[in-house]
């Protein structure tokens, strides 16, 4: 399948724990469109231990990740787009503002929760969200604490979040208990979007290609087209239901 789209990924160069280079983004790139993919959202860390933090920054990176793809004859088409922390202080201020770091259109944030440790205001932060006109999509939820309480997912996703599902949990690379996660919200029907949460071309053609059979196999080719293409898509325009 082609037209593919990832809207998590670390591909701008020496801002954040992912690409160290402008030849690692190029390699992770390659490795994407080998696969199918064709559209892309870079989703640099804002977090305050990152230069990722600087969003003029970011958006400089993007645009020399652009021109080294066109130079390279690399056919990926690249959107602006942040991974924001629901713990970072500017956050919930910066909602609404031209400062808000969303994806694509400017309707979706991509946010990640603390990976060890409860969030209980998390509920509060997706209502304060949407009432400023923006849609939450949570990373990566397989592999947080707070959604390892049953029936936690569902809660969000009831009040309006949507989840993006981390490939790779599917072929045991965060280990058992986020697989086991990840497959009951596959089963429960709770994922959005899938990504690949890319940080480095090491193994990526391999990994990412293991982890996009492992997910046709379990949801079938109509839902797998669903949430690595048309949905995906769809958030970039700011669609989002």
């Amino acid at each position: 399948m082609s037209g593919l789209v990832d809207l998590h990924l670390h591909l701008l160069p020496g801002v954040d724990d992912g690409s160290r280079s402008m030849e690692d983004s190029l390699e992770m790139a390659r490795a994407l469109i080998s696969l199918g993919y064709t559209q892309a959202a870079p989703s640099p860390h804002h977090r305050s231990e990152y230069a990722s933090l600087d969003a003029a920054l970011c958006a400089s990176k993007l645009e020399e990740v652009k021109a080294a793809l066109a130079a390279a004859g690399l056919a990926l088409e690249l959107f602006p787009n942040a991974e924001n922390f629901f713990l970072e202080e500017s956050l919930m201020s910066s909602l609404g503002t031209p400062a808000s770091r969303t994806l694509g259109s400017g309707k979706v944030l991509l946010v990640e929760a603390p990976y060890q440790g409860p969030l209980p205001m998390l509920t509060s932060f997706i209502f304060k969200m949407k009432l400023k006109g923006v849609t939450p999509l949570i990373a990566h939820p397989e592999r947080c604490f707070e959604f390892e309480k049953k029936g936690r997912a569902a809660e969000l996703v009831q009040a309006g979040a949507l989840l993006q599902l981390d490939m790779g949990a599917l072929i045991g690379r965060y280990g058992k208990a986020a697989e086991k996660l990840a497959r009951q919200f596959l089963e429960d029907d709770l994922y959005a979007v899938a990504a690949t949460d890319l940080h480095s071309p090491v193994n990526a053609k391999t990994w990412v290609g293991d982890s996009l059979k492992a997910l046709e196999k379990a949801v079938g080719s109509k839902r797998f087209a669903s949430l690595v293409q048309s949905r995906p898509a769809a958030l970039l325009r700011g669609v989002t239901e």
